[in-house]
């Protein structure tokens, strides 16, 4: 199995109400490719961290592989919810896969 971890911060124009807005807009659409991409095992969107937190939201998903992996980046509906719901409200993203 592979895990598929991602931690973004938000861009800092965006107020507080619009970062809540992206936030759960982000979530409903990651959390929406369950089922329909080929071999993800689980998908699940943090947004409400500790107030430690340095980051706005966390992805953390399980593929059966690496090969599944590969096919969720390119998957026309994740590219949709990247492209739409992700990359123009996001200013920084760190990425780890790893097997597990």
């Amino acid at each position: 199995m592979v895990k598929h971890v991602i931690l973004w911060k938000l861009r800092e124009e965006l107020s507080i109400g619009e970062k809540m807005t992206v936030k759960a807009e982000i979530k409903a659409g990651l959390e929406g490719l369950f089922g329909v991409i080929p071999g993800l095992l689980e998908i699940r969107v943090y947004t409400e961290g500790l107030s430690g937190s340095n980051v706005d939201l966390m992805l953390d998903s399980s593929f059966v592989d690496e090969a599944a992996l590969k096919g969720y980046a390119v998957h026309p509906a994740h590219v949709a919810v990247a492209e739409g719901k992700v990359r123009p409200y996001t200013a920084v993203r760190s990425c780890m896969d790893f097997e597990v």
